[in-house]
């Protein structure tokens, strides 16, 4: 993977009824991104710590036909929990990231915002700062953090729609200053860790990938389908 563009002919965050909240099954996806006319399609599912299916997942991708021209990639979207990087994922799946026994990468998500000690909702956070137990910049600086860590802590992850939890706490992207940004390249960089360009949440956007593209940060782009009809399409990631 080289820095530049996401190429929308990829589809890096796709769901299937592994997912409670997902409807379409891993063929039906397959076939949609085959129709799609993508190169590249990553089978993703959530887990928690107590999650046991992801033997049972990685085995149906395994049993899916071989499609030529399309490469097949797994992933499991884990929750990142707090600010020292802990990952809601079993700790066995995360051991495997890579082996033929795992998945290829853990998609990192801000779900919460990842706080000192645990993860705090988006009630919990405008509540905390209305009280001025925590400023908005410290809201930043954990979301931020919490990320670098959990990429440092997985070894090979995918960073999932980045930043998407700040609108949820009144906060936008803008209110990231230039500094976390580099902060955090410079681990992706490192790390070889590629981030996500989402299509469902919109994020992240302009200022951020420009930058982080001018780092040498992988961009992919993802639709976080959870429905096959979804897969591969771009309206937002294509035009951004």
């Amino acid at each position: 993977m080289t820095a530049g563009r996401p190429r929308v002919d990829e589809d890096h965050h796709v769901h299937s009824t592994f997912s409670d909240d997902a409807v379409s099954t891993l063929a039906e996806n397959l076939d949609a991104a085959h129709r799609a006319g993508l190169r590249t399609v990553r089978m993703v599912d959530h887990v928690r710590v107590s999650t046991t299916y992801v033997p049972q997942m990685l085995a149906a991708v395994r049993a899916l036909p071989v499609v030529e021209g399309l490469r097949v990639l797994t992933g499991v979207e884990a929750k990142i929990l707090d600010a020292r990087g802990a990952i809601d994922a079993p700790p066995q799946v995360l051991a495997a990231l890579g082996t033929p026994d795992g998945p290829d990468r853990v998609l990192l998500a801000d779900h919460q915002v990842p706080g000192t000690d645990g993860p705090w909702s988006p009630s919990t956070t405008v509540r905390m700062v209305a009280e001025g137990r925590v400023s908005p910049s410290d809201v930043v600086e954990l979301v931020v953090t919490g990320t670098l860590r959990a990429v440092e802590r997985a070894g090979r992850a995918q960073v999932a729609h980045p930043f998407s939890i700040l609108p949820k706490v009144g906060l936008t992207e803008d209110d990231v200053p230039d500094a976390l940004l580099d902060d955090l390249a410079r681990v992706l960089v490192a790390t070889g860790t590629p981030v996500e360009v989402n299509e469902k949440w919109r994020c992240p956007g302009v200022r951020v990938t420009d930058r982080w593209r001018a780092a040498g940060v992988t961009l992919v782009a993802s639709t976080d389908a959870h429905r096959a009809d979804d897969v591969g399409v771009y309206r937002w990631v294509g035009s951004s």
